[in-house]
C-alpha cells in the first residue's frame, strides 16, 4: 500500500457532534490512531475509494463490507462525512456510537479517530505503478507456465491490487492464506483445474517477481 502523509488527518469533538453541519472551527492535526495500524488505515481508504469508483452497486457493497470487516477486527467503524470541504472518511472506535449515531459523551480522546479526505485523488500514480507491475508479473506467469497458472496469477494480482495496493511479491504468508482461503474461492470463479494448482501458481508468481 502506498505510503501517505497523515498530516492532513484531523479530528475534533465538534465535528463528531453534528454529522450534517459544516464545522467552521479549525481542527487540530493528528496522526493515525495508535489503535489502527497504518496498513489498516490505508486499506480502509483504498476500499472506500474503490466502492465510490465502481458502477456496479453489488461490487461497491462488497468493498464496503470488506472495509467494515477489516475495521471490526480492531473494534473501529467507518463513516463518510460531507461538509463544505468535501467528503471525509472518518474511522473511529465502535464505542463512540449507539444505534449508528455518534454519542459525544462517549468521546474522551478525539485523537483516537482518523480522518482522510476523499475529495482528492489519493495516490493514483503509485497505485497505477503497482497495478502495472502486478499485471506484468501475471502475464509472465501465463507466458511461462500456461493459461491455468496465468488465470490464477491474474486473480492474485487483482487481490493484491484491489485489497492491498501492494506488489504481489510483498504478500506475507497471512495475506497469501487470505487469498487462498477467502478471496480465490469466492471471487475468482476458478475452474477445477485452477483450484488444483493455485498454490503452485502463487509460488510461480513469487518466482517470476524475483526475476524482474
Amino acid at each position: 500500500m502506498p505510503d501517505r502523509d497523515h498530516s492532513d488527518e484531523r479530528s475534533t469533538k465538534d465535528e463528531f457532534a453534528d454529522e450534517d453541519a459544516a464545522d467552521d472551527e479549525s481542527a487540530a492535526s493528528s496522526s493515525a490512531s495508535d489503535e489502527l495500524p497504518k496498513d489498516v488505515v490505508q486499506r480502509a481508504e483504498r476500499l472506500t475509494r474503490l466502492a465510490r469508483e465502481v458502477v456496479d452497486e453489488s461490487e461497491a457493497t462488497a468493498y464496503r463490507e470488506d472495509r467494515d470487516e477489516l475495521l471490526a477486527e480492531h473494534e473501529f467503524t467507518a463513516r463518510v462525512r460531507e461538509d463544505d470541504a468535501g467528503e471525509t472518511l472518518v474511522l473511529h472506535p465502535d464505542e463512540w456510537t449507539e444505534d449508528g449515531t455518534i454519542r459525544t459523551d462517549r468521546i474522551e480522546e478525539t485523537g483516537r479517530a482518523v480522518e482522510l479526505s476523499l475529495s482528492g485523488p489519493g495516490d493514483p500514480d503509485e497505485w497505477d505503478a503497482v497495478e502495472e507491475h502486478n499485471r506484468e508479473v501475471a502475464a509472465r506467469v501465463r507466458e511461462t507456465y500456461g493459461d491455468v497458472h496465468g488465470d490464477n496469477a491474474a486473480a492474485f494480482a487483482d487481490f493484491m491490487g484491489n485489497h492491498y495496493a501492494r506488489p504481489v511479491e510483498s504478500a506475507t504468508s497471512d495475506v497469501v492464506a487470505e487469498f487462498l482461503e477467502e478471496y480465490f474461492p469466492r471471487n475468482a470463479w476458478p475452474s477445477d483445474d485452477q483450484r488444483a494448482v493455485v498454490e503452485q501458481s502463487v509460488d510461480y508468481v513469487f518466482d517470476v517477481a524475483a526475476e524482474k
